[in-house]
């Protein structure tokens, strides 16, 4: 080692490198060997600019790597880098020649030991999104002072003495406990039992129905927690009718049923808290209501009172509304006797001049003028003609009604006419005038008889003639010999 010392020290052929170029060197040799790397370590130093990007440190026990997430593969991370968080960082190391240090470009990051977990859980939570189950229009709200809080955790815990102090603290409520297994196997089955059965209970029942739910459990890991990410629980959650808070957890755990509860408290106190409000704090409220109600119904009276009192020194007294009328009523009082005697005056004066207008004279000719005019019309109205008028009137009318007799009788005499000759069709066509041609009708046991075998079947035959009905009593006739042919005789 000296003696390299001592020839470098007198210029001896080994070549001088530039600080870029030892630094170039390193990095190839760095980027070739470690192209593609998977550090597991806790986070720390955890920085993020403005220009998006994500410096922090991956660090055990022992050494500290320097990191950077890009900002292009931090928005693709399925979790949220956060300080003490133990994860298995993905990517590739390089040198940054500036401060002569190795990093570690990080292109996947995981929560160590959960990685499938976490990839499974994502999965259905993106499943559960689709679904709508998560929908900000699905969230019903909290009621303001709930008559009973149905809490589903364990009773054996501490969650449930913080969360039963902190209502007792705030505002006493019933509170119904139904006890689960807040982690295990058996964890997801029974919350989500607890949530469908306080939905069950009948409002008035003998078990009271909770006004609202609250799922709550202590903080604790991924796979402790796991339960209240399982489907059924969410599905419950999501169905339920009853308002439900969750409580799974410290305030960076995040489970599926947080989505689909309709409120999220960030521990089981806060849980308690969200529920019901400080009963001193609405007392004080209520007073100071009270206060300022009383206080405005005060003012309101007194400035109704001012009110009135302005409006009463506007208007005038009763006894002056009165003056008036009372001495209008003096003036037409004494105005009334003359203007009766004046009023009476005028009509007899008019009197007067109707009954000068109708004199005698004038009456006695008007009366015979419409004399003559009766006799006139009297005179026009001739009696006599008046009877020949009726007389021919008469006559007219008998003239009418022996028209309408003879034609009564021609037409009955005519439908007389046709209905003989119906009558007579009806005989020429009827079988009885076919019988009285020389036919005879053949029946045999009661049923029309039309061809030998039926007769030979008959055991009885029935022969009607134009004048009557003979009977024959006949078994089957035996058949008929072949009469001989007749003689044809000699030719010679």
């Amino acid at each position: 080692m000296s003696d390299l010392i001592e020839e470098s020290g007198t210029g001896g052929n080994a070549p001088a490198f530039s600080v870029s170029e030892i630094s170039g060197a390193v990095k190839r040799v760095i980027e070739g060997e470690f192209a593609h790397v998977r550090v597991r370590g806790e986070l720390g130093r955890i920085s993020r600019p403005r220009s998006g990007h994500v410096y922090l440190d991956l660090k055990d026990d022992r050494a500290v790597l320097s990191a950077i997430i890009w900002k292009g593969v931090a928005a693709r991370l399925t979790v949220e880098p956060e300080e003490g968080m133990e994860v298995i960082a993905t990517g590739r190391l390089t040198t940054f020649p500036g401060q002569s240090r190795y990093q570690l470009i990080i292109e996947d990051m995981v929560p160590a030991g959960a990685g499938a977990l976490m990839a499974m859980l994502e999965k259905r939570k993106a499943m559960l999104a689709a679904e709508g189950l998560f929908d900000a229009s699905r969230k019903k709200p909290l009621p303001y002072l709930p008559e009973v809080i149905g809490v589903v955790t364990s009773p054996s815990g501490a969650v449930i003495r913080d969360i039963l102090h902190r209502l007792r603290e705030r505002f006493p409520r019933k509170v119904l406990v139904w006890p689960v297994a807040v982690q295990g196997q058996n964890c997801a089955a029974e919350v989500a039992r607890a949530i469908r059965g306080f939905n069950a209970l009948v409002p008035g029942g003998t078990l009271p129905r909770p006004d609202l739910l609250i799922v709550a459990r202590g903080g604790g890991s991924v796979e402790d927690l796991w339960g209240f990410n399982e489907e059924i629980v969410v599905r419950a959650a999501a169905e339920s009718t009853i308002p439900l808070i969750s409580a799974v957890g410290h305030e960076t755990d995040t489970t599926l049923i947080d989505h689909a509860a309709d409120k999220r408290a960030p521990t089981p106190t806060a849980a308690a808290e969200l529920a019901v409000p400080v009963r001193l704090e609405l007392l004080t409220w209520l007073e100071g209501q009270g206060a300022r109600l009383t206080h405005a119904q005060g003012q309101a009276i007194a400035l109704r009172g001012q009110r009135l009192r302005d409006l009463s020194r506007a208007l005038p007294r009763p006894e002056t509304l009165l003056d008036g009328a009372r001495q209008r009523l003096d003036t037409w009082g004494e105005r009334l006797p003359a203007a009766l005697i004046r009023s009476v005056q005028m009509r007899r004066v008019r009197l007067s001049e109707s009954a000068g207008a109708l004199r005698p004279a004038l009456l006695r000719r008007a009366v015979e003028a419409d004399r003559r005019r009766l006799m006139a019309t009297a005179a026009r109205l001739n009696i006599h003609a008046l009877g020949r008028d009726i007389v021919q009137k008469g006559r007219d009318l008998d003239r009418l009604s022996q028209r309408f007799a003879e034609a009564a009788r021609r037409d009955l005499g005519t439908r007389r006419d046709r209905l003989a000759a119906l009558d007579r069709l009806r005989e020429t066509l009827g079988y009885r005038a076919t019988l009285a041609r020389g036919y005879a009708v053949v029946r045999g046991d009661g049923a029309l008889v039309t061809t030998r075998k039926a007769a030979e079947a008959a055991k009885a035959l029935e022969i009607e003639f134009s004048d009557g009905k003979l009977a024959l009593a006949t078994g089957k006739s035996a058949p008929r010999q072949k009469e001989p042919p007749p003689d044809q005789g000699s030719l010679f």
